[in-house]
């Protein structure tokens, strides 16, 4: 049931909207799960119209699939597609590493430092939950400190696509324990103010990703999303 008293200033249709898409991305609703208009609307409380209209714009963003006379799903995830998405990221970030090695202020430094440590606490802790949220609180900050609003959008709309997948690889995480030592070598160029030091760390630190993710995807995405 959606919490009305505290978002009821914004139309109905894009709290469900939102709310739906929430759930694709992090993985409350899994791929290939079939989107019934009537359950979706009972369990949030709302009529069918207003889910009506969110499948539909999140069919627009290539999160729901519709078929005809067997109704919606929401998206299976490829290889290929995380392939797309990451190839596209190491781009972006690397050039948001090297900007905010040269712009970010003393403040969002000391933010860098603090959630480039937390994510390595959750690692150790085995804590999940946590470690996707630092991981994307870690990125998103490198990519504000950028101080680029048109490589803040684009980078955004990458992130979230990317969110999907964390989720999956994050439950075989042992497999790709890399990571943190990665994000402090990100940071520690930032901080330094080696823009093209940072660039390459970024760029490398997807380019890791990519590979496990090409290497290991059968197993670790448990053959339920096929290679193109």
């Amino acid at each position: 049931m959606l919490n009305f008293d505290l978002q009821n200033h914004r139309p109905l249709r894009e709290i469900v909207y939102e709310e739906l898409k929430r759930q694709i991305l992090i993985g409350e609703i899994p791929p290939g799960t079939r989107m019934m208009e009537v359950e979706l609307a009972d369990d949030m409380g709302v009529s069918r119209t207003p889910v009506r209209e969110a499948i539909r714009k999140l069919e627009k963003e290539g999160l729901v699939t519709i078929e005809p006379r067997r109704g919606a799903y929401a998206s299976d995830i490829s290889i290929k597609d995380i392939e797309d998405i990451l190839e596209v990221r190491q781009e972006l970030e690397g050039m948001a590493a090297a900007m905010a090695a040269v712009k970010a202020n003393d403040e969002q430094k000391e933010q860098l430092r603090k959630v480039t440590a937390q994510y390595k606490d959750a690692v150790e802790s085995g804590n999940v939950d946590e470690m996707i949220r630092c991981d994307v609180a870690f990125h998103k900050l490198i990519v504000g400190c950028s101080d680029n609003k048109t490589l803040t959008q684009l980078v955004f709309q990458v992130q979230e696509l990317a969110l999907r997948f964390r989720y999956i690889y994050y439950d075989d995480f042992a497999r790709f324990g890399s990571q943190p030592m990665e994000h402090k070598e990100i940071a520690d160029a930032i901080l330094s103010g080696d823009a093209e030091k940072a660039r390459k760390a970024a760029w490398e630190h997807i380019l890791h990703l990519k590979t496990f993710v090409l290497n290991e995807g059968e197993s670790v995405f448990h053959g339920n999303h096929q290679a193109e």
